[in-house]
Order: C-alpha cells, then sequence, then structure tokens
C-alpha cells in the first residue's frame, strides 16, 4: 500500500516546479536579455563619445588654421546630420 504523504508531497512539489517554470523561468530570461542589453548600450555609448573626441582632436591637428576650423567642420557635419533626419520625421 503506497504512502499518501509520498503522493501528496510529489503533487505539490510538481504543482510548484510548473508554476516556476511558467513563470519565474521566462521573466529571468527576460531580465537577463534586458542587462544585456542596457551592458551594450552602455559599451557603445561610451566608444561613440571615445571615437567623437578622437575624431575631433585628429582634425584639429591636421586641419590648419586653428580650432575655429574644427568647430565649423564638426557643426556642419552635425547640422547636417540633424536636417537629414528631421527631414525623414512623419
Amino acid at each position: 500500500m503506497p504512502d499518501w504523504t509520498d503522493e501528496v508531497a510529489d503533487s505539490i512539489e510538481n504543482a510548484v516546479v510548473m508554476v516556476r517554470d511558467k513563470t519565474v523561468v521566462p521573466v529571468e530570461r527576460i531580465v537577463a536579455y534586458v542587462i544585456a542589453g542596457l551592458f551594450i548600450l552602455f559599451l557603445v555609448t561610451a566608444l561613440g563619445i571615445l571615437l567623437s573626441v578622437g575624431a575631433f582632436r585628429l582634425v584639429d591637428v591636421y586641419l590648419p588654421s586653428g580650432s575655429w576650423a574644427t568647430w565649423l567642420v564638426f557643426g556642419g557635419v552635425f547640422m547636417a546630420g540633424g536636417l537629414l533626419l528631421l527631414s525623414l520625421r512623419r
């Protein structure tokens, strides 16, 4: 004759495992993707800032007439990019 306490404990454990598999496991996966995405976004942002500063300094060194010409070039590039994005809006 089987022990009814073992059957009850097994059924409770199965129910808890089923609920955990349908709720906690997908949320853990989503949170892991969000954290990885935020980390990648942080790295890309930092890399973009460093590349922008490096490009500015490189142009400042090789462009004659001092730093005002560098500011003029970068201002023109960013203004052209802004106008392009402005024309693409809906």
